[in-house]
């Protein structure tokens, strides 16, 4: 596959997933990922014995998320559902559930359903699942302020596809399709991404 290279693995954790400044603000009681996890580098995301070049907020990253600041949140997030467009692409895992015209997402943090999914019509503020660009053909959500959403701590932090190779996001991971792909035929339903 082209761009993504292999890897081994223990000294990854222990050498690359550090933060620019060269320290991880995971704590160190923080178990080491297992097969089924993700490991965000500087640079790429390392996944199953291969790196994916991906992008990251346009904050770059950040311990303390805000609504609106742009940035990836740093941490430990869990997968916890896995969205697809059917007109646009097959069906990419088990687990995965179709994006209907209706989905949405909030992003409203004066409304109850603040960083859930939600339906139209909706009157707060909202993040349409199905686009007319590609970017959420595939996506993967993750726990990052969920279940129990904080007002104004952050929503919608997906992976999904980037919009062209590294630009940055509004806090999302992304990918080239290919590569997105490629993990979501390999991901599982609460797989954690460390985000040192």
């Amino acid at each position: 596959m082209r761009g993504a290279l292999p890897f081994s693995g223990p000294e990854i954790w222990r050498g690359e997933a550090r933060s620019a400044e060269g320290q991880s603000p995971l704590p160190p009681s923080t178990p080491a990922p297992g097969p089924d996890d993700m490991v965000l580098t500087p640079t790429q995301l390392l996944f199953r014995g291969r790196r994916f070049p991906r992008a990251l907020g346009k904050g770059g990253l950040t311990a303390d998320k805000r609504e609106g600041d742009g940035a990836t949140p740093r941490g430990v997030l869990r997968l916890t559902g896995c969205l697809y467009r059917p007109d646009r692409i097959a069906r990419p895992n088990l687990w995965a559930r179709p994006i209907g015209p209706g989905d949405l997402w909030s992003d409203d943090p004066d409304r109850p359903d603040y960083n859930h999914h939600v339906h139209a019509p909706y009157s707060g503020s909202h993040e349409r699942l199905r686009r007319a660009d590609p970017l959420y053909d595939l996506v993967f959500l993750t726990d990052w302020n969920w279940p129990d959403s904080v007002p104004g701590r952050g929503s919608a932090i997906f992976l999904h596809q980037w919009r062209r190779p590294r630009f940055p996001t509004e806090g999302c991971i992304a990918f080239r399709r290919e590569h997105l792909q490629w993990i979501t035929a390999r991901a599982v339903p609460g797989g954690r991404i460390f985000i040192p």
